[in-house]
């Protein structure tokens, strides 16, 4: 059984500068953003970009990203929480950050930025689509140094099994609900106070997340977008690709505390993900029927 490496969050300080690895990932998705561009933008000049668009690009997605995903992570997850404590949205700082909230906000950054540069907002999606995953591995390795969102609970003999200190108080809560799962607790020596502890084994859903939204995902997208594709096909194959693997990882991944399982014993994210498969699916239905754009 494997025990969650308990990485330090904070990866440098400068005096009383200190810089989170959680910080760093969001640097390292940005970087990576730019890099992939630029090179698509030179090796397919087809698509009409230059590498200097991915600058203005980047600054009206990076946008999107931090108000999208904020007040995605407010309104979707914790609305009467944040609405009776207003200031507390802005503090960023805390956590609280919202997949589906940022997409959309970037949606709205692709959307302005397309208009602005006279594109139509398909052609945007299909170029900015494969550049989008590889960021979100790094999020996903960011949530994983931090040990945070982590998995259901699974078999302690499962050679992936994670014990997550950072669940201690969930560990003791689930246990004391369902005595069942007594059976589960594993013995393990907390790296921060090197005391013995109990806890249970979990599915470190944070690397699934990291190999199927990210890794895999990323793949897909840049392999298809290679050839010249009918306006919308990638984005569309976006929308189903992630909508898909989202929904599959979620079922490894605890639910928030706050909220549980909802409805037909689904989780908010895989509801929110459903929207993004059957407008994916209506998206690459209509693009196939449309007359392949040229070059």
């Amino acid at each position: 059984m494997l025990v969650h490496p308990q990485f330090d969050p904070i990866a440098l300080s400068l005096g009383p500068l200190h810089v989170r690895w959680y910080g760093l990932m969001y640097l390292v998705a940005f970087i990576l953003f730019l890099v992939l561009g630029k090179y698509r933008a030179r090796t397919q000049p087809a698509l009409g970009w230059k590498p200097t668009d991915l600058d203005d690009l980047l600054f009206y997605g990076a946008l999107g990203v931090v108000i999208g995903g904020r007040l995605g992570y407010v309104l979707f997850y914790k609305a009467d929480y944040y609405f009776s404590h207003p200031l507390e949205i802005f503090a960023i700082w805390q956590g609280g950050m919202s997949f589906h909230g940022g997409f959309l906000g970037v949606l709205t950054a692709l959307w302005l930025f397309g208009r602005r540069t006279g594109r139509h907002f398909l052609q945007v999606g299909d170029f900015v689509g494969p550049l989008v995953p590889l960021g979100l591995a790094a999020g996903r390795m960011g949530n994983f140094i931090n040990g945070e969102l982590w998995g259901r609970v699974t078999s302690p003999s499962a050679p992936w099994a994670m014990v997550f200190p950072q669940a201690r108080g969930e560990d003791q809560a689930a246990v004391q609900a369902m005595p069942s799962l007594q059976g589960a607790l594993q013995p393990y020596v907390d790296r921060l106070d090197q005391l013995q502890h109990f806890g249970l084994a979990r599915h470190p859903s944070q690397l699934y997340q990291f190999a199927l939204e990210g890794l895999s995902l990323f793949l897909i997208l840049w392999l298809f977008s290679r050839k010249p594709r009918p306006m919308g096909m990638v984005s569309a194959l976006f929308l189903i690709g992630y909508g898909v693997f989202r929904f599959i990882a979620e079922f490894a991944r605890e639910p928030d505390a706050f909220l549980g399982l909802l409805a037909a014993n689904l989780s908010m994210g895989q509801w929110l993900s459903l929207p993004m498969i059957l407008i994916g699916i209506a998206m690459l239905v209509w693009s196939i029927k449309r007359k392949p754009a040229t070059a």
